[in-house]
């Protein structure tokens, strides 16, 4: 279980450090503001690191659960591209790869190596 929330977690967090780096590209490029798509980089990268080290990773999993449906609404509805999209790997399919391992992560209570366990398990 440790992991998958590391995996995933790294995942989100090398795209948006490249989102991070060069933020007004980005923002043309999902057709948002500068402002919203920097918000949008610093949500994954804290629900990310909430699910690497376990500090409320459930909430961490809502949060990134949440953004990857506002991916895939964007791509299926405004872009319209497939689940595998036209070169294979731009469609729908990573976002939906992403929202079930969070779900894993949500409905297993971010496994037993996290720090909150850790911390409760101190008191």
């Amino acid at each position: 279980m440790y992991y998958q929330r590391v995996w995933a977690a790294r995942r989100d967090a090398e795209q948006e450090k490249s989102g991070f780096m060069d933020d007004s590209e980005r923002s043309k490029d999902i057709a948002m503001g500068k402002g919203f798509t920097i918000f949008l980089g610093a949500a994954e990268l804290a629900g990310s690191l909430g699910i690497i080290f376990g500090v409320l990773a459930q909430l961490a999993a809502i949060g990134l659960i949440l953004i990857m449906l506002g991916a895939i609404q964007k791509k299926l509805f405004v872009w319209r591209t497939g689940f595998w999209g036209e070169s294979g790997t731009n469609g729908w399919s990573y976002e939906t790869t992403l929202v079930v391992m969070n779900l894993v992560i949500l409905t297993t209570d971010g496994g037993n190596l996290s720090l909150m366990k850790l911390l409760s398990s101190l008191q």
